[in-house]
């Protein structure tokens, strides 16, 4: 979800290489969820489906997206995060370790005050520890109500990928390459188990520290 991430799928729509893949092979998870209606414009599902997935042979049964507020939950996002815990501890393997399947790839937005998914700074699902999905109320961004997974789940991927542009980010994509805490910071706390990969255009990578810079030849 998000612009960025959005933006990314319209992207790979336009491609002509998107004809190479085999899209029944992909099977695709939500890393948050607006708790909006089904079909609502501002829903990650709604915008995700809009930009590429309804226009490519996906595998229905192999999209798994966390449920909206007209759903199986009603107007409960509490029990709606628990039953997508539930969606992801079934797919989960042996060889995972877990209650999350390890995702091949967690692609994650970051937010002018280095929120990541729906975990703000020193909101109460930054500290969750235990949960896989957790719901998130008051928002400093609208809608309010949101779900979401919780940093130990994203970091069971096997590589999280942090995307976003614009001068706006500059600050906090620094303070998180920086070593911020995952507290002040979420985006600072994903970290994929294998590989971290931050993909930034130059002005939200105006301020990155030198230590990230590539040397000059």
């Amino acid at each position: 979800g998000g612009r960025t991430g959005i933006a990314v799928l319209e992207q790979v729509r336009a491609l002509p290489a998107r004809d190479a893949v085999d899209w029944s092979a992909v099977e695709l998870y939500w890393g948050d969820e607006r708790f909006l209606p089904t079909g609502h414009p501002d829903r990650n599902e709604t915008q995700a489906r809009q930009a590429l997935l309804d226009h490519v042979p996906v595998d229905p049964a192999k999209v798994h997206a966390m449920a909206a507020s007209d759903g199986a939950y009603g107007d409960d996002p509490d029990a709606a995060a628990v039953g997508y815990a539930e969606v992801l501890a079934g797919a989960a393997r042996p060889e995972d370790h877990g209650d999350v399947p390890a995702f091949d790839v967690l692609m994650l937005g970051v937010g002018e005050e280095g929120h990541t998914a729906s975990i703000f700074p020193s909101s109460p699902a930054v500290y969750e520890s235990e949960r896989t999905v957790v719901a998130v109320r008051n928002c400093p961004k609208p809608p309010p109500t949101r779900i979401s997974l919780t940093l130990p789940a994203i970091r069971r991927a096997t590589e999280v990928w942090l995307m976003t542009t614009g001068e706006s980010k500059a600050a906090a994509v620094a303070m998180a390459l920086g070593g911020a805490g995952e507290v002040q910071l979420p985006s600072a706390g994903a970290r994929g188990a294998r590989r971290t990969l931050w993909l930034l255009d130059k002005t939200a990578a105006a301020k990155v520290p030198h230590a990230f810079a590539p040397p000059v030849a």
